[in-house]
């Protein structure tokens, strides 16, 4: 009876300690929490926007990275649909690495992607570099974004009230229009983009 009694009680350490192990495991394959801000903290204009844009590379990179070179050129093709000229996957990405020089030519800050040269990009190592090129350079121009200049109008038409950060929000909407159709490319080629997969930061 006593040796009995001595396997249940193992036999029940043992079913006690299972919950406790598996979430020490999860504890130790999670990712460290992020660092919180401190609310109220001031902030430049430069410092938030460049945050928010770090945060869009990374999915758009992420997703160009992630479709397989001989994909670059497809298009969707979709019974019932009409896609008649829509761009393929590689003319996706040489969009938005010619967009960043389209978006802050106004803001007197040089470098970017020469628009005239991106037709001799046919890779993806080509367009990925490009890409990456471009959004270094939008990093630079949000850079020289200051409390005092951030709200000045810049030259274009009066109905747009463009100012620098007017400039910077649309450039980051209009990357992740382009990104949201580069996630049903991938996915109609079966791929699951980086930012949606399990474990992802985002």
């Amino acid at each position: 009876m006593t040796k009995m009694r001595c396997l249940m009680t193992a036999a029940c350490c043992a079913v006690l300690t299972l919950p406790v192990m598996s979430m020490a495991q999860d504890m130790a394959s999670a990712k460290p929490m992020p660092k919180m801000a401190v609310e109220g903290t001031p902030l430049t204009p430069a410092a938030s926007l460049n945050a928010a844009l770090s945060v869009f590379e990374e999915e758009v990179v992420g997703a160009a990275e992630a479709m397989p070179a001989e994909k670059y050129d497809f298009a969707p093709s979709v019974p019932g649909g009409e896609f008649k000229g829509v761009r393929t996957f590689g003319e996706q990405v040489k969009h938005l690495a010619g967009s960043s020089s389209e978006f802050f030519h106004g803001f007197g800050v040089t470098g970017g992607v020469d628009p005239k040269m991106l037709d001799n990009l046919k890779t993806k190592d080509e367009l990925v570099k490009a890409l990456k090129d471009s959004f270094a350079y939008a990093h630079t121009a949000i850079s020289s974004i200051t409390p005092e200049n951030a709200f000045l109008a810049l030259k274009g038409p009066e109905n747009f009230k463009s100012t620098r950060v007017s400039m910077a929000s649309f450039y980051m909407a209009h990357s992740m229009d382009h990104y949201g159709q580069m996630v049903e490319y991938l996915r109609m080629n079966g791929i699951v983009p980086p930012a949606s997969r399990p474990g992802a930061s985002m």
